[in-house]
């Protein structure tokens, strides 16, 4: 390991944002210690750790420089898995499952590392650090804090897919997965309560916007099935080009201890505790889960499954005939593709 000063050492500090300020990328590190990032989302952990009295009264703020010298003085773990999702579709009860094991980091959505992923849309000079500042970002998450991690588990950002291209490139070994479900019950819970990437702008300059141009005058139904239909198609490439593996919200909780075991080095003792954890509201773990696929079925009204049928189900129906083929007893296909 090389050498760094006090005031370059980062042992227990984590960044939670990544942002551009005048022409320049700046880190926001927060103060961790050895707490696990348990809860649903990434964000959740920054809300606690902020709470701590330490926090309040000492933050870092860096360049992005120091990043890539973090890295070089304590290289993290390596990706073990990436998750990426069509939203809505069980991407969070398989974060908290992971979450569950203690030799498991689990990055559930991280805002700098989107921030990162996104950063050529804002800055065309970002393409030539981009790649490394990924690498650096999830070296600093991979840190072993405890002395118990084994594995550095990734669940991207829906819009994420988009940028799999340059995460496959990053890590070509590491394992991908894409996650789904009926798009119908998607899109019936995007309409319901949306989400950052359902309402055109708000989250920002995205792939979404190259591949859905004059999205402001479309209806939210409209929007809502192209968008997800573009996500679809985008975890569809994913598969065909880049060795993802396709998995069904049908499949979960199972396939963590069956098909997928492997792959994210589940063992037989590990099925316990992911069944516990299953049992639970993965969003709310105070609460007890409840199916709602059908309900969300039926409540969708004409105009809604035919708008799910014109732009969303031909990309899920190869993505199901893929799986399929593919078979659900065996990953070798993975390191065959890649």
């Amino acid at each position: 390991m090389a050498s760094v000063t006090p005031m370059d050492d980062f042992s227990g500090w984590l960044p939670i944002r990544v942002w551009r300020q005048a022409g320049d990328w700046r880190v926001d590190w927060c103060w961790f210690g050895e707490r696990r990032l348990a809860r649903p989302f990434f964000r959740d952990d920054v809300d606690d750790a902020l709470r701590l009295p330490f926090n309040q009264a000492f933050r870092r703020e860096t360049g992005i420089q120091a990043l890539f010298d973090w890295q070089a003085a304590s290289p993290g773990l390596q990706p073990a898995a990436l998750i990426f999702h069509a939203s809505r579709c069980g991407s969070t009860l398989m974060a908290q499952m992971l979450a569950a094991l203690p030799g498991n980091i689990v990055l559930s959505e991280p805002p700098p590392l989107d921030s990162l992923l996104r950063a050529h849309f804002l800055d065309a000079a970002a393409t030539d650090w981009q790649g490394r500042g990924v690498q650096a970002l999830l070296s600093a998450y991979g840190q072993r804090r405890l002395g118990l991690e084994q594995r550095l588990l990734v669940k991207l950002d829906a819009w994420s897919v988009f940028e799999a291209p340059l995460l496959a490139a990053l890590y070509p070994q590491v394992p991908r997965i894409f996650l789904y479900r009926d798009p119908l019950e998607i899109v019936v819970s995007q309409l319901r309560q949306p989400g950052m990437h359902r309402v055109p702008g708000l989250l920002g300059p995205s792939a979404l916007d190259q591949r859905l141009p004059g999205a402001q005058g479309m209806t939210p139904l409209e929007y809502s099935c192209r968008m997800i239909g573009e996500i679809f198609q985008g975890g569809l490439e994913l598969c065909r080009r880049h060795g993802g593996i396709a998995l069904n919200y049908s499949e979960l909780p199972g396939a963590l201890w069956a098909r997928l075991a492997s792959l994210l080095g589940v063992e037989d003792e590990d099925r316990a505790p992911l069944q516990a954890v299953a049992a639970f509201d993965a969003k709310q773990p105070s609460m007890t889960f409840s199916a709602d696929g059908q309900a969300k079925r039926e409540s969708a009204g004409e105009d809604v499954r035919q708008a799910v049928e014109r732009w969303v189900r031909a990309p899920y129906l190869e993505l199901e005939s893929l799986r399929q083929k593919v078979g659900f007893g065996s990953l070798a296909s993975f390191h065959t593709i890649v």
